[in-house]
């Protein structure tokens, strides 16, 4: 019966050390958001485009699997970013993942929203979320907090 016992606990204890093996020895690192940009869209809710960095510390490459963050202008919920994405990301390299998405005016205000915008205004830009990445086949999620002062203007 002991034998038994200890065969299953070997099992456990191989199988725990093969799934800590394909966790990333580092965490992803966020850099930053940057090229932010603000272009027309369909009907009066205008695109922000911009391209969010990270950095792979690691010795081995990941696939980037997917985006999702929320956007907020001034503290008011302004969009919803879901992307999936099978990109390949090099081991001990910075990687870009743009992200683009139509903002909803009626969130900010409309006549404030569309005045500032022709005018220039600064926001308040604030990504929270999370992007994932395979290691090996198993999904890691790298949080997302940046905020970020910005004019924005179409």
């Amino acid at each position: 019966m002991e034998l038994v016992n200890m065969k299953g606990v070997c099992l456990w204890l191989l199988t725990f050390l093969i799934l800590a093996s394909c966790v990333p020895k580092e965490q992803v690192v966020f850099r930053a958001v940057e090229n932010i940009e603000l272009t027309p869209g369909n009907g009066i809710d205008p695109i922000l485009k911009a391209d969010a960095r990270f950095y792979n510390p690691n010795q081995i490459r990941m696939r980037l699997k997917e985006i999702e963050m929320d956007i907020y202008i001034d503290g008011k919920k302004s969009a919803r970013v879901d992307q999936k994405l099978k990109s390949l990301v090099k081991a001990r390299s910075e990687f870009t993942v743009p992200v683009e998405v139509q903002l909803s005016i009626k969130e900010i205000g409309l006549v404030d929203a569309l005045m500032s915008l022709i005018g220039g205004k600064k926001y308040e830009l604030h990504y929270v979320g999370h992007i994932k990445v395979a290691v090996r086949g198993f999904p890691v999620k790298i949080p997302v907090d940046y905020k970020r002062e910005v004019r924005l203007r179409l």
